[in-house]
């Protein structure tokens, strides 16, 4: 194995996890309904919700992810005027994120992104989401912006993973070779398989014990290390 001088990030259910929180949630189905000028606010929302059913077939299907007025303007609300899409559709996004959670780091996060980086690993994010503003935004904002030196958002490039070629654009960022790379994530069908097909040299599965008893693992998806705490990461003999 190659020395490992690079680590990539996966974020929902990885870096950052979602919480049911009633009020927030309910504050942003009210500003996506303010935005759309709708006043049935949960008619909008199932409104939404009904039409991202079938973005979300193709995007899976297709492994692509549409731009935040593509997403709108094809999918979403294809009826509202060109001009009216771009003033709101970044918003609309972020909003139509929050209704399904607020995002926060997971525990032990911090610390691993500062150990790492303070050991001298160059750090990557690589993630399939809508939204082309809310990660640049929250890292800017956290003050996590220069921890970073690829990020790689399906919905910038517009391709998901597993297809390898994202893995590609952040190793091209970091300036490595895939297999100086670590990648950490939570999804083995999705995450694993376009790593591995990318090249990247270690795979680590963050994963609760009874998420992965209910996993099939398999030479295609198969992880390098498995752990169930964030911080566990830092104990990886490829990461001391």
């Amino acid at each position: 194995m190659a020395e490992i001088k690079g680590v990539f990030f996966d974020l929902g259910g990885t870096l950052r996890i979602a919480e049911d929180v009633p009020e927030h949630q309910e504050r942003a189905k009210a500003r996506m309904a303010q935005l759309a000028g709708a006043e049935d606010v949960q008619g909008f929302i199932d409104m939404v919700e009904e039409r991202y059913a079938p973005y979300r077939d193709w995007a899976l299907t297709e492994n692509r992810e549409a731009g935040d007025y593509e997403l709108w303007a094809k999918w979403l609300l294809p009826e509202y005027p060109e001009e009216t899409l771009r003033a709101i559709c970044h918003e609309m996004t972020y909003q139509y994120r929050q209704v399904k959670g607020l995002r926060h780091i997971v525990e032990g996060g911090l610390e691993v992104i500062h150990t790492l980086h303070s050991r001298g690993y160059k750090l990557g994010i690589i993630s399939n989401l809508i939204g082309e503003e809310e990660i640049p935004n929250w890292l800017r904002d956290d003050g996590l912006e220069s921890y970073f030196d690829a990020v790689v958002l399906s919905s910038v490039c517009h391709i998901r993973k597993p297809d390898p070629e994202m893995y590609r654009m952040g190793c091209r960022q970091l300036g490595l070779q895939p297999e100086e790379c670590a990648s950490v994530a939570d999804n083995l069908n999705r995450d694993i398989t376009g790593a591995k097909a990318a090249g990247i040299g270690a795979n680590i599965l963050f994963i609760s014990p009874e998420k992965l008893a209910k996993k099939t693992i398999t030479d295609e998806n198969r992880p390098d290390y498995i752990v169930h705490q964030f911080r566990n990461i830092l104990e990886i003999p490829i990461l001391k």
